[in-house]
């Protein structure tokens, strides 16, 4: 084995400051790449050195296997641990590293290639007598083969990417008619998050839990499993909430999961870390869904309940060095949970957003970790993954754990960018995850329209006498000038959230006198009691004091209440809203991103919900339909095309 000094991370965000910061512990000198989106990064400051990659694009940058193995030269690196995402389980990547003289801190490229194609692991899988979810896997088939296999297996059904996972190039169809546009979808976002369009049909497993194991192999012949992961609680077959061990799995159980995985693995001759994904059913049998051949995103859960560190046993194996342990040495202590925080919007299916993050500030305790990769004031751009961070928690029961992390994200802030906070919280909160009852049928059950969080009168009371401080501090007025010789004067206000269709509010806010304000909406005031310093904020409400963060940035207020987060404006004075029915039969992007289809032309009667243009931003396609039926009068976008936020793709004069 070639003696490692050096170690490039190919990877960006919080994954590459996370390696980073276990390879710095173990002595070892850290590189990092970059795109131009990408200069000022927290992984790049966090590197010894770094070198710039490429343009934003992913396919001129991270995803460029060439301009990966020249950064490594020039910064004269032995060996490139690919993290997860990009080239992690591209075994040609793999391949070129070692023919460049590298370390790959990963599996052997056969190894990748064997579990790269979902087809083929699947038929590798049912050689090696590993339960498999029934289905089809032929090699290559085109739309006509699908559609009569589809038949075969039965309805509802999921057809997935060959080639990938994350949720790409996956579609649930409830219905045969469904087929044919899920079969179109699929290929298109396969073709251009993998590079190829090969499809496979599975049977849905309703009412499934969503259960992984995590294997470490060594070069010396062991192979041992780490114990399973819970990650049922997903939306978009993208996971949001994960946690070690499973509520659903016995001691009895894991040891029939956890041989099935290492099976997986030696069949395959597999090294290094790895999981093996199963969707297990209330009946206790379990089915192989497939392999991931990298670590995962979910991986601190395993860390905290095991004690080991993977990146370091990656690091070690890679070195040639053998596992220190054996099977009966492996135990799992307590209970991990870890949340995902998105810069997204539940309230609009998911939405991901781009922005600048205004304020960051993670959570701290006993028993928290986050792993992010962030800095003050930075870009969250429509390039890469929408993710910002993720909060796990330990504790000796589940039950603790779970309280630890509500806790943990009700002390997040994130200003400036939607994000999904408020939504985690109201995952773990409810029964069924507390209960440990959660399947993958959990979001679509009981948040599969989630509505943004409510303004609540003290909420709305606190954010008027915010906007009316700032307002009095601009104008050089101190508070307490607000009385007349008939009292105090009833400042009216009207005030909007932020990026919302909701109707602005009309109130008044009076000075009662120091820090003391009477806030009238409608028929019904309320006092509250309100001292405001930079970045915080405490204030009494019907006896009770609170605590939040808060800042004001471009005339909004961002208001970081414990349950969720809020932007408001002052519209006192602004001028009256334009009639919006012009804008009715408006298409507008909901962020920047580019062109990858356009599926009508202008001149085309439409109908309402049907597909105009496909947009690809965060890594993810996005569908953007006609509003309203009628005739597309206007198309302005051709496939190929970057579009900003906002910008008006095509517009259908309604019926």
């Amino acid at each position: 084995m070639k003696a490692i000094r050096t170690i490039l991370v190919a990877n960006r965000g919080e994954i590459a400051c996370r390696i980073m910061r276990t390879a710095k512990a173990m002595g070892f000198r850290t590189a990092a790449v970059y795109s131009d989106a990408d200069a000022q990064a927290l992984h790049v400051a966090s590197a010894d050195v770094a070198t710039r990659i490429g343009p934003a694009d992913v396919r001129a940058s991270y995803l460029d296997i060439e301009a990966v193995i020249k950064a490594a030269r020039r910064l004269d690196a032995d060996a490139i641990h690919p993290g997860y995402g990009f080239l992690s389980e591209n075994a040609a990547f793999a391949q070129a590293v070692a023919d460049a003289g590298l370390v790959f801190i990963g599996p052997s490229p056969q190894a990748i290639a064997a579990m790269g194609n979902k087809a083929a692991a699947k038929r590798r899988m049912i050689e090696a007598g590993v339960p498999c979810v029934p289905g089809f896997e032929g090699e290559n088939a085109p739309d006509a083969r699908l559609l009569d296999e589809a038949h075969g297996i039965g309805f509802p059904l999921m057809v997935k990417a060959a080639a990938g996972g994350g949720g790409r190039g996956m579609r649930l169809v409830r219905e045969p008619h469904e087929l044919t546009g899920a079969l179109v979808a699929a290929r298109s976002e396969a073709l251009n998050a993998f590079g190829s369009d090969e499809l496979i049909l599975e049977r849905a497993v309703s009412n499934a839990r969503h259960v992984e194991v995590q294997i470490i192999a060594d070069t010396h012949g062991n192979c041992v499993h780490l114990g399973e992961r819970d990650c049922s609680v997903q939306r978009r077959h993208q996971k949001v909430l994960e946690e070690a061990p499973s509520p659903a799995v016995d001691a009895a159980l894991r040891a029939r999961m956890g041989g099935a995985a290492v099976a997986a693995a030696t069949a395959i001759g597999y090294t290094n870390a790895g999981t093996v994904e199963f969707l297990l059913g209330d009946d206790g049998q379990f089915f192989f869904l497939e392999m991931n051949t990298r670590l995962q995103v979910e991986h601190p859960v395993t860390e905290l309940v095991t004690g080991l560190d993977l990146v370091e046993l990656q690091i070690r194996i890679a070195q040639g060095e053998a596992l220190p342990f054996q099977q009966a040495d492996v135990s799992m202590r307590g209970h991990a949970i870890e949340a995902r925080l998105y810069a997204e919007a539940p309230e609009k299916g998911f939405l991901p957003q781009a922005g600048r993050m205004l304020a960051w500030s993670p959570p701290a305790g006993r028993g928290v970790r986050v792993d992010h990769g962030l800095m003050p004031q930075q870009d969250v751009t429509p390039h890469y993954d929408p993710m910002l961070a993720k909060i796990i928690t330990h504790g000796a029961s589940r039950e603790e754990a779970r309280r630890r992390l509500l806790e943990a994200l009700r002390n997040a802030h994130v200003a400036g960018i939607a994000s999904n906070r408020a939504f985690l919280i109201a995952c773990l909160a409810h029964p069924d995850f507390v209960a440990g009852t959660a399947t993958t049928a959990f979001i679509p059950a009981h948040f599969a329209a989630p509505a943004a969080p409510g303004v609540d009168a003290e909420a709305l009371a606190l954010a008027a006498v915010l906007l009316f401080l700032a307002s009095a501090q601009a104008l050089g007025h101190a508070p307490t000038e607000t009385w007349s010789s008939s009292g105090a004067i009833a400042w009216p206000m009207k005030i909007a959230r932020e990026a919302s269709d909701r109707k602005a509010e009309s109130l008044t806010v009076s000075v009662m006198r120091a820090s003391h304000y009477l806030v009238t909406h409608g028929s019904v005031a309320h006092e509250i009691e309100v001292h405001a310093d930079a970045g915080a904020v405490t204030w009494t409400w019907q006896g009770r004091n609170h605590t939040a963060r808060w800042l004001i940035a471009r005339d909004v207020l961002h208001l970081a209440l414990p349950e969720a987060d809020f932007a408001f404006r002052d519209v006192t004075y602004a001028p009256p809203a334009a009639d919006d029915a012009a804008g009715a039969g408006e298409i507008r992007a909901p962020m920047n991103g580019k062109i990858v289809a356009v599926q009508a032309h202008a001149g085309d009667r439409v109908e309402k919900g049907q597909r105009i243009v496909v947009l690809e931003a965060m890594k993810m396609q996005h569908e953007l339909v006609a509003q309203t039926s009628g005739v597309l009068r206007q198309l302005s976008v051709k496939a190929g095309d970057q579009v900003a936020t906002r910008q008006v793709l095509a517009v259908v004069s309604a019926d």
